[in-house]
């Protein structure tokens, strides 16, 4: 094989030059067929034309593959069962259809392909949440905004003039929960003063949570005064959702995969949604938990949800998922709880419950416990979530069950130590199913570094010591967002998403930075630079990708 590159001031010019040039050397050569084959590479660090040629033989031209994507210079992570490493990958009709190997001379890949030259980057599996609440995110009034990556006052500053910037004046910049002050540098929220300087013409409403503390600016404040909220709580609040239309929850939906595909997320965990999926613009992977808050033993709105809904319904973008992470107005035990499993069980569906305190867990898995004794749900991959507090006993009883836990970070904002939880490395090391979530946008910052952060240092947002002896290697936190998350999935995912493997679903991101090397504040700041869902660039930060990418094959035939 023989590898020339063209400077890309003058490849437009010579580009012709050589083909001409090169069939003419070809025409000494032996054999009756060449190919030539010229990548424009789509790095613009190192933007050029690479031109190879090589002999074309039967078997080459049996080897050929076509693809839509193909990902070069990577350092790719497929997370597959042995974690085997690539250097290469290739997408046709959304799923992977090659990994190469380090080293693998690339096969001969037809079909006009978008090439990407990764530069040596770190590519992952795209990321999997197993809960969160974007669907809430993307229900948020205004233009919500988060500040989960703020670190300071000047931050906030920062993101907010950013975000005022593209938006039409007098429209409001919002963020709703997901972040706390611990993670500011003067430990406590702006001012309103300092609210007017990022944003003068827009007005502001910040709340860490649901219930406070909040501030606002100027015209905010005078937005608020002025409206009739017709309630006696939540005030504020009330106030924005009554400006919330629908068109505004479908923007909100966008702006919501949007950031999540920003920080390599791929798969989260309702009309609105729907609709922005049936125009074709959804970007990200989703599955829909159904809550339920049923608060008579008759349990009316579960039994029609059992009776007239499908386990599983959907396509590879959006598709049914389970009941929970509430099943009764009995959230953690009692006998509504305990009928609501019942009926569940008896239907077959999956189900997800949280754990918070010390003893939710326990009313919980014994609930389980009971309902496998009458409807088996060994099969059923039901979940306790979050369990900061969990035992070793009540985890073998609920991996004898069948069951698994699915993990969070969230004690990261405001937890406080020693033993804070969950206890990853206990929870690893006994065995049962586990995969990583965020819980995010409600009570925790969606970004999934933040989340790796806390659970390989065990360190809060005051950078305080709060879950000493669980931490667990970056490497096993990456196996818990994606090869391990599989498990949660259940139904035809399970073998689709969660690594990169020929004829899984083509999903993967690039990162910014070494997740493996940086040092642990910077883990934190990962960020992706190209995220692919499907084999479609549903986010790229440009460094990667050129709109001018092509992608040319020759055949150039000497005549004998």
């Amino acid at each position: 094989m023989l590898p020339l590159r063209l400077s890309s001031q003058n490849r437009r010019r010579t580009i012709p030059h050589f083909l001409a040039l090169l069939t003419e050397r070809i025409s000494s050569v032996p054999g009756p067929v060449w190919i030539i084959r010229i990548l424009e590479i789509a790095r613009p660090d190192q933007a050029g034309t690479l031109i190879t040629i090589f002999p074309h033989t039967e078997r080459r031209e049996e080897q050929a593959i076509g693809a839509d994507v193909v990902i070069i210079n990577g350092r790719v992570h497929t997370m597959d069962t042995n974690n085997n490493l690539a250097s290469a990958v290739a997408i046709k009709d959304g799923k992977f259809v090659y990994v190469g190997a380090e080293g693998e001379e690339l096969p001969l890949f037809i079909g006009e392909p978008r090439i990407i030259d990764v530069g040596g980057r770190l590519v992952f599996p795209g990321i999997i949440d197993s809960h969160n609440h974007i669907v809430l995110m993307g229900n948020r009034p205004g233009h919500h905004t988060p500040l989960e990556n703020a670190y300071s006052v000047a931050d906030v500053q920062e993101t907010y003039e950013a975000r005022a910037r593209d938006l039409p004046v007098g429209e409001f910049v919002t963020t709703i929960g997901g972040f706390h002050i611990n993670q500011f540098a003067e430990n406590r929220l702006p001012t309103l003063q300092e609210l007017d300087e990022a944003a003068p013409e827009h007005p502001v409403y910040i709340s860490q949570s649901f219930f406070g503390p909040s501030i606002t600016n100027t015209l905010g404040k005078a937005f608020f005064e002025a409206a009739d909220p017709h309630s006696e709580t939540g005030k504020a609040l009330f106030a924005l959702r009554e400006l919330h239309g629908f068109e505004d929850r479908k923007r909100g939906v966008k702006d919501a995969m949007a950031y999540a595909a920003s920080l390599g997320d791929n798969y989260e965990m309702h009309k609105p949604w729907l609709a922005v999926y049936d125009e074709g613009e959804g970007s990200v992977r989703l599955r829909i938990n159904y809550l339920h808050f049923d608060d008579s033993l008759d349990l009316p709105s579960l039994e029609q949800r059992l009776k007239n809904s499908y386990k599983f319904f959907g396509n590879d973008m959006v598709r049914t998922g389970g009941i929970g992470e509430f099943i009764s107005a009995n959230q953690t035990g009692g006998p509504l709880f305990d009928e609501a499993a019942r009926r569940i069980a008896q239907a077959g569906w999956r189900v997800e419950v949280h754990s918070l305190t010390s003893t939710d867990f326990k009313t919980e898995i014994e609930a389980f416990e009971a309902v496998n004794t009458e409807h088996s749900i060994q099969e059923l991959r039901w979940v306790v979530a979050h369990v900061p507090l969990i035992t070793d006993e009540y985890l073998e009883r609920l991996k004898a069950i069948g069951g698994g836990v699915t993990l969070t970070g969230y004690l990261y904002l405001a937890g406080r130590g020693p033993k804070a939880g969950p206890p990853f490395r206990a929870i690893l090391d006994s065995g049962i199913p586990v995969g990583m979530s965020s819980d995010g946008m409600q009570i925790a910052p969606m970004n999934p570094w933040v989340h790796a952060y806390y659970a390989t240092t065990g360190k809060n947002a005051l950078g305080e010591l709060i879950n000493e002896g669980q931490q667990i290697t970056r490497q096993e936190l990456l196996e818990l967002y994606t090869s391990k998350n599989q498990w949660f999935l259940g139904g035809p995912d399970e073998k689709l998403l969660g690594a990169i493997e020929v004829g899984r679903l083509g999903d993967l991101i690039v990162l910014n930075d070494d997740y493996f090397f940086v040092e642990d504040e910077e883990l934190k700041k990962l960020r992706s630079v190209l995220t692919i869902v499907g084999g479609n660039i549903v986010h790229s930060t440009g460094k990667l990708v050129m709109p001018s990418t092509v992608f040319v094959m020759v055949v150039v035939i000497r005549e004998n």
